[in-house]
């Protein structure tokens, strides 16, 4: 080989080289987060497209990395747990810790602090329930009152083991369907139904677009008090070295971001008063103390 030759091969050597470390680098730079459809969580389009809870918590952490390039990945569940155990660099903003997913995410400390399903009645039509107080369901389904529920979803173990108790006496109604929330919302509304289940988001994003919301309250369940483990999400990145220097990163801005208004308000604008008043309480008590990824 001539010194040309040797020349010519050592250019196409270092240009090889040098793009495999730009695309490193990029790969690097880019931070790709997961987005499923659950409003008002993530709300995509519409009237309040961007204005999720989880949404406005995704805006800040990009605000505060600007050494990264970020990008948004839809799709269900099955597709971005695939995501995360193909090692790729994909996050997701609020998603619980369990031991499996271990396995494949590393977590952050807590960044969302969400109240369990409550019980939604008619505002004003409720007297014998006290604003502030938990209600006990199964004391509630010992009266004549009919309950809407969803048919196959769990409301967590202790409400679900409740209704299983009576919901072959009248007392539980059990919709399914397409939009089963909005259709027993419009029962409750019409007085078919006396009470109905749901999260407190849930409720105050489908009776906004429904121009309802201040016909109905909620309230605390008794059966749902309880460890607040279950009620933190954390951002969850994947499990690979890439993923680790991220969620390190991520700590420290949520130790600096959590206690600000905008951070607060990302998920109280969407309670109702009765939640509002236990939630900002269990903020300040309950999730700005919890500094650790539990």
């Amino acid at each position: 080989m001539n010194f040309m030759a040797q020349i010519k091969v050592m250019a196409l050597s270092a240009a090889v080289v040098f793009s495999f470390c730009m695309g490193v680098a990029a790969a690097e730079e880019t931070v790709a987060w997961m987005e499923v459809i659950f409003p008002p969580g993530y709300i995509q389009e519409g009237p309040f497209k961007g204005q999720g809870y989880e949404d406005v918590v995704t805006d800040i952490l990009q605000e505060n990395l600007p050494e990264y390039r970020h990008e948004v990945m839809m799709g269900n569940v099955a597709r971005m747990f695939h995501e995360f155990k193909q090692k790729k660099n994909v996050c997701n903003v609020a998603l619980f810790k369990t031991p499996e997913r271990e396995k494949f995410m590393h977590f952050s400390i807590p960044s969302t602090f969400t109240l369990p399903n409550r019980l939604i009645a008619l505002a004003g039509g409720s007297e014998s329930l006290h604003e502030g107080s938990a209600v006990s369901l199964d004391a509630l389904l010992k009266k004549d009152v009919r309950l809407g529920v969803s048919r196959g979803r769990s409301y967590g173990k202790p409400i679900d083991k409740v209704l299983k108790k009576y919901e072959s006496d009248g007392s539980v109604f059990l919709h399914s369907g397409e939009d089963v929330f909005q259709s027993l919302l419009k029962m409750l509304l019409k007085g078919r139904l006396d009470y109905m289940l749901g999260l407190p988001e849930e409720a105050v994003y489908v009776a906004e677009r429904m121009g309802v919301k201040d016909k109905i309250v909620t309230f605390q369940i008794q059966e749902s008090k309880g460890g607040y483990d279950a009620w933190l999400g954390h951002v969850a990145c994947s499990k690979t070295d890439w993923g680790k220097r991220l969620i390190d990163r991520i700590n420290t801005i949520l130790l600096k971001q959590r206690p600000t208004d905008r951070y607060r308000m990302a998920y109280e604008r969407w309670l109702d008063e009765n939640s509002i008043k236990i939630y900002s309480r269990l903020y300040d008590d309950v999730f700005l103390k919890t500094s650790v990824a539990k």
